[in-house]
């Protein structure tokens, strides 16, 4: 079965529209960590002997870790894109479908890592950095969520034979979003972790 925006509509045009509205969402986006991000700044110049005792609370093995999982996952994204557009809807579904696997893995991770933190009387409000912690993190999380159940319609969509090498329009708008998913935690890990 065809889709019908392939035969309503230039694939070309949807394509760009279709960018041109996860463009616009990523901003806003980016506005909100951005947000957080200068809040995060600002409040470290101004009690850094705090930040600098809270930050050394963190496991970084876990933080590296994580890490490596979600650029696995954004190379594995890359893999399915590559693999639509070639016509491979099989493997599409397999990179995929390893992607999510891997976000399963990061918050199984942060599970551990927030775990640790409650077990250690370390909770939103304990203070100023944990504050900005969980919220950053958690806010990151939902979004790693969002991108898991995104990504499971993509391969959904599949399997219903939706995606062809000349229509896979949501393929590509979802692995967008998911690059950026990666990439906030990329500016969140050094921030959090490493800048001491």
């Amino acid at each position: 079965m065809s889709d019908p925006s392939a035969e309503h509509h230039d694939p070309a045009v949807a394509f760009e529209s279709a960018k041109l509205g996860v463009w616009t969402f990523l901003a806003t986006e980016v506005l909100l960590f951005g947000a957080l991000f200068t809040a995060y700044t600002v409040f470290r110049m101004k009690y850094p002997e705090l930040f600098r005792a809270e930050h050394a609370k963190l496991d970084r093995v876990l933080g590296a870790a994580n890490t490596v999982v979600l650029i696995t996952s954004s190379f594995t994204v890359v893999l399915g894109v590559d693999a639509i557009r070639r016509g491979k809807a099989r493997r599409l579904e397999a990179y995929f479908g390893a992607t999510i696997l891997l976000a399963g893995v990061f918050l199984c991770v942060k599970y551990v890592e927030y775990a640790a933190k409650f077990h250690h009387g370390l909770y939103p409000g304990t203070n100023l950095f944990f504050s900005l912690y969980f919220m950053m993190t958690g806010l990151h999380g939902i979004h790693v969520l969002a991108g898991m159940a995104l990504l499971s319609y993509v391969v959904v969509l599949s399997r219903r034979g939706r995606f062809s090498a000349s229509y896979h329009t949501p393929v590509e708008m979802s692995g967008l979003y998911w690059h950026f998913v990666d990439l906030v935690w990329i500016y969140l890990f050094p921030l959090l972790y490493l800048i001491g």
